[in-house]
Protein backbone atom coordinates (compact mmCIF):
# COMPACT_ATOMS: atom_id res chain seq x y z
CA UNK A 1 0.00 0.00 0.00
CA UNK A 2 1.20 3.49 -0.85
CA UNK A 3 2.28 5.53 2.16
CA UNK A 4 3.65 8.76 0.69
CA UNK A 5 6.25 10.76 2.57
CA UNK A 6 6.96 13.34 -0.16
CA UNK A 7 4.10 14.70 -2.26
CA UNK A 8 4.71 16.94 -5.27
CA UNK A 9 1.99 19.37 -6.34
CA UNK A 10 2.53 21.35 -9.55
CA UNK A 11 0.59 24.61 -9.61
CA UNK A 12 -0.40 27.15 -12.24
CA UNK A 13 -2.36 29.08 -9.55
CA UNK A 14 -5.70 28.07 -11.08
CA UNK A 15 -8.68 26.80 -9.09
CA UNK A 16 -7.87 23.33 -10.42
CA UNK A 17 -4.40 23.56 -8.87
CA UNK A 18 -5.90 24.81 -5.61
CA UNK A 19 -8.07 21.67 -5.47
CA UNK A 20 -5.05 19.45 -6.14
CA UNK A 21 -3.11 21.20 -3.37
CA UNK A 22 -6.02 20.81 -0.97
CA UNK A 23 -6.19 17.08 -1.69
CA UNK A 24 -2.42 16.73 -1.32
CA UNK A 25 -2.57 18.46 2.07
CA UNK A 26 -5.30 16.06 3.21
CA UNK A 27 -3.14 13.10 2.16
CA UNK A 28 -0.07 14.66 3.81
CA UNK A 29 -1.94 15.06 7.11
CA UNK A 30 -2.97 11.42 7.05
CA UNK A 31 0.55 10.12 6.35
CA UNK A 32 2.57 12.90 8.01
CA UNK A 33 4.16 13.67 4.62
CA UNK A 34 5.90 16.76 3.25
CA UNK A 35 4.30 18.69 0.40
CA UNK A 36 6.49 20.12 -2.36
CA UNK A 37 4.66 22.87 -4.24
CA UNK A 38 6.20 23.74 -7.61
CA UNK A 39 5.43 26.33 -10.26
CA UNK A 40 7.17 26.36 -13.64
CA UNK A 41 7.63 29.60 -15.55
CA UNK A 42 7.46 28.53 -19.16
CA UNK A 43 10.80 28.93 -20.88
CA UNK A 44 9.15 29.86 -24.20
CA UNK A 45 7.65 32.96 -22.58
CA UNK A 46 11.12 34.28 -21.87
CA UNK A 47 12.54 33.07 -25.21
CA UNK A 48 9.76 34.77 -27.18
CA UNK A 49 10.75 38.14 -25.75
CA UNK A 50 14.36 37.46 -26.69
CA UNK A 51 13.43 36.44 -30.26
CA UNK A 52 12.14 39.94 -30.97
CA UNK A 53 15.67 41.26 -30.56
CA UNK A 54 14.83 43.30 -27.51
CA UNK A 55 17.95 44.35 -25.66
CA UNK A 56 19.35 41.91 -23.12
CA UNK A 57 18.72 44.39 -20.32
CA UNK A 58 15.03 44.54 -21.19
CA UNK A 59 14.83 40.74 -21.42
CA UNK A 60 16.51 40.36 -18.03
CA UNK A 61 14.20 42.97 -16.51
CA UNK A 62 11.10 41.21 -17.91
CA UNK A 63 12.39 37.83 -16.75
CA UNK A 64 12.92 39.30 -13.29
CA UNK A 65 9.37 40.68 -13.26
CA UNK A 66 7.89 37.38 -14.39
CA UNK A 67 9.74 35.50 -11.65
CA UNK A 68 8.78 38.11 -9.05
CA UNK A 69 5.10 37.79 -9.97
CA UNK A 70 5.37 33.99 -9.81
CA UNK A 71 6.97 34.21 -6.36
CA UNK A 72 4.22 36.57 -5.18
CA UNK A 73 1.49 34.23 -6.44
CA UNK A 74 3.27 31.26 -4.88
CA UNK A 75 3.42 33.05 -1.54
CA UNK A 76 -0.30 33.87 -1.68
CA UNK A 77 -1.18 30.28 -2.50
CA UNK A 78 1.13 29.01 0.24
CA UNK A 79 -0.45 31.33 2.83
CA UNK A 80 -3.97 30.38 1.72
CA UNK A 81 -3.36 26.67 2.27
CA UNK A 82 -0.81 26.65 5.07
CA UNK A 83 -3.20 26.95 7.99
CA UNK A 84 -2.28 23.63 9.57
CA UNK A 85 1.32 23.95 10.67
CA UNK A 86 1.56 20.22 11.37
CA UNK A 87 2.67 19.55 7.79
CA UNK A 88 5.60 21.04 5.96
CA UNK A 89 5.09 22.77 2.60
CA UNK A 90 8.21 23.51 0.56
CA UNK A 91 7.89 25.81 -2.45
CA UNK A 92 9.99 26.02 -5.58
CA UNK A 93 9.86 27.96 -8.85
CA UNK A 94 11.66 26.62 -11.90
CA UNK A 95 12.07 27.92 -15.45
CA UNK A 96 11.67 25.54 -18.35
CA UNK A 97 9.15 23.26 -20.00
CA UNK A 98 6.49 22.50 -17.39
CA UNK A 99 6.26 18.75 -17.52
CA UNK A 100 10.04 18.32 -17.85
CA UNK A 101 10.72 20.49 -14.80
CA UNK A 102 8.02 18.68 -12.80
CA UNK A 103 9.61 15.34 -13.64
CA UNK A 104 13.06 16.70 -12.73
CA UNK A 105 11.67 17.86 -9.39
CA UNK A 106 10.24 14.38 -8.85
CA UNK A 107 13.70 12.89 -9.30
CA UNK A 108 15.59 15.63 -7.40
CA UNK A 109 13.36 15.37 -4.31
CA UNK A 110 12.77 11.60 -4.48
CA UNK A 111 9.00 12.19 -4.63
CA UNK A 112 6.72 9.21 -4.02
CA UNK A 113 3.38 10.78 -5.08
CA UNK A 114 2.44 13.53 -7.52
CA UNK A 115 -0.95 15.20 -7.13
CA UNK A 116 -1.77 17.22 -10.24
CA UNK A 117 -4.86 18.85 -11.68
CA UNK A 118 -6.07 17.12 -14.84
CA UNK A 119 -6.84 20.56 -16.25
CA UNK A 120 -5.24 23.89 -15.59
CA UNK A 121 -5.34 27.40 -16.87
CA UNK A 122 -4.79 26.10 -20.39
CA UNK A 123 -7.62 23.55 -20.25
CA UNK A 124 -9.65 23.74 -23.45
CA UNK A 125 -12.41 21.36 -22.47
CA UNK A 126 -13.49 19.59 -19.34
CA UNK A 127 -13.33 16.38 -21.38
CA UNK A 128 -9.67 16.60 -22.36
CA UNK A 129 -6.70 15.78 -20.17
CA UNK A 130 -4.28 18.73 -20.02
CA UNK A 131 -1.02 18.28 -21.89
CA UNK A 132 1.14 18.95 -18.81
CA UNK A 133 -0.80 16.42 -16.73
CA UNK A 134 -0.72 13.88 -19.56
CA UNK A 135 3.05 14.20 -19.99
CA UNK A 136 3.67 14.01 -16.24
CA UNK A 137 1.48 10.91 -16.05
CA UNK A 138 3.43 9.29 -18.91
CA UNK A 139 6.88 10.19 -17.55
CA UNK A 140 6.54 9.89 -13.78
CA UNK A 141 8.36 7.14 -11.91
CA UNK A 142 5.99 7.38 -8.93
CA UNK A 143 2.18 7.18 -8.68
CA UNK A 144 0.26 10.18 -10.00
CA UNK A 145 -3.10 11.28 -8.63
CA UNK A 146 -5.11 13.29 -11.15
CA UNK A 147 -7.66 15.67 -9.67
CA UNK A 148 -10.40 17.71 -11.28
Amino acid sequence: MLKPTKILVPTDFSEYSNKALSQAIDIAKHYNAKVFLIHVVEEHTIQTVDEYSIGIEVVQELEGKILAIAKEKMQKQYEKFYEDKSIEIITNIRVGISYEEILKEEQDKDIDLIVIASLGRTGISKYLLGSVARNVLKGAKCPVLLTK
